[in-house]
């Protein structure tokens, strides 16, 4: 049977996070109580004036097709809203809505890789960018990066890997899995050393910053491309929508390719995307506040419990954790945690070779379920205890 799949999959990894989470889901339905640390998922509701716009979309018959880059008013909506934080102007013809970020990064990899192509990126990296670069016939040129400075991209290391096969140099800022910001003068040194060679930008956790200022790649060039959505700020993940934007040049092919692989997005979504962008925003500075007291805390008893964290997060909702003083296989180790006290967290080897050795955890969870989290930890990596049920 194996020799039947196409190659362009026969050989991709799994996405390990979502495998913690479904077995601890199966050992949820056994009756075991699990902390869930893996996650990458608010647990706060969607704020209500959002599905109350969702509700009156679909009521009032926006249930059809839309524009295959999106209906024009939440397009004008993204404009606004990078116009206002961060002073750049954008063109909605330059905007193309998705059903999330992995739509979009399907979209702008499609649009640029021809076969054997390379894609520069870090590693660690979001788990799922080598295997779209892989699967469009491309090649990740992965720059290992340095853990005491969070593991961010360096100007000088990008310069060493450009070369003749170079499309793209992907970056994540706020990054998932190291919770690292970006830096404005580490964007505008890649946007300088990158040339002609066209950014992109996975801005999904723009918004959630606690420390530093937030940045886009746009305030530095305009030759980027910037992937962000609704997911994480506006704690929508299951309403799938996101957003590309483009430099001008590329959007009617990048349009061709949305019209034939997915047509558009669902209408009543973005009319809930508009009342995100354009209603009141108590909630998610209420989150971000509360997701901050929540990183705080967990770094804190990380560092006691002996996890080794160089440079602290200050942005997303993760902390790295080097994990190398109680194993050196992060997907055993992780494993063993799950099964044997119930608490579900990432190993490291999701994000790549770079990160093994180190587990993420997730603050996308109450306060007492991670200090619940912690205390279990706590017991079973220091030996006094060895099951919870």
């Amino acid at each position: 049977m194996s020799e039947m799949l196409s190659k362009k999959v026969a050989n991709i990894p799994p996405f390990y996070v979502m495998e913690v989470l479904e077995r601890a889901q199966q050992l949820e339905e056994q009756g075991r109580n699990i902390i869930h640390l893996e996650i990458g998922e608010p647990d706060f509701p969607t704020p209500p004036h959002i599905c109350d716009a969702a509700k009156d979309a679909m009521c009032a018959g926006n249930t059809k097709y839309t524009h295959s880059q999106g209906i024009l008013e939440l397009r004008q909506a993204i404009a606004k809203s990078y116009r206002n934080k961060f002073n750049v102007e954008l063109s909605p013809e330059q905007i193309i809505v998705t059903s999330g970020t992995s739509p979009a990064m399907l979209l702008v990899f499609l649009a640029l890789i021809n076969q054997g192509d390379e894609v520069i990126m870090s590693n660690p990296h979001y788990a799922c960018y080598p295997n779209f670069v892989n699967t469009v016939g491309g090649t990740p040129d992965f720059i290992y990066t340095n853990e005491d400075n969070g593991f961010m991209l360096q100007a000088d290391e990008v310069a060493s890997h450009i070369n003749s096969k170079t499309k793209a140099i992907l970056i994540n800022s706020p990054c998932n899995p190291t919770g690292q910001v970006m830096p404005g003068e580490i964007l505008q040194s890649l946007a300088k050393t990158a040339g002609d060679i066209p950014i992109i930008s996975d801005e999904i956790y723009q918004g959630l910053v606690y420390e530093g200022e937030d940045h886009t790649i746009l305030e530095y060039t305009d030759n980027a491309f910037v992937l962000n959505g609704f997911s994480k700020l506006y704690a929508m993940t299951g309403w799938r929508l996101g957003y590309l934007i483009s430099p001008v040049q590329y959007i009617r092919t990048l349009q061709k390719i949305q019209q034939n692989l997915f047509i558009s997005t669902n209408a009543f979504v973005q009319h809930a995307g508009i009342a995100a962008l354009e209603g009141p925003q108590e909630y998610t500075e209420k989150m971000v506040k509360v997701y901050d007291q929540r990183r705080i805390y967990i770094i804190k008893r990380l560092k006691e419990i002996g996890l080794d964290i160089k440079t602290e997060p200050k942005g997303a909702y993760y902390v790295l954790a080097d994990a190398s003083k109680f194993g050196n296989d992060s997907l055993e180790l992780s494993r063993s945690i799950l099964e044997d006290i119930g608490v579900a967290v990432t190993p490291g080897i999701d994000f790549g070779m770079g990160a093994e050795r180190h587990l993420r955890f997730s603050y996308a969870n109450s306060l007492e379920n991670i200090e619940e989290g912690m205390n279990r930890l706590e017991k079973y990596l220091t030996g006094q205890v060895c099951f919870f049920f």
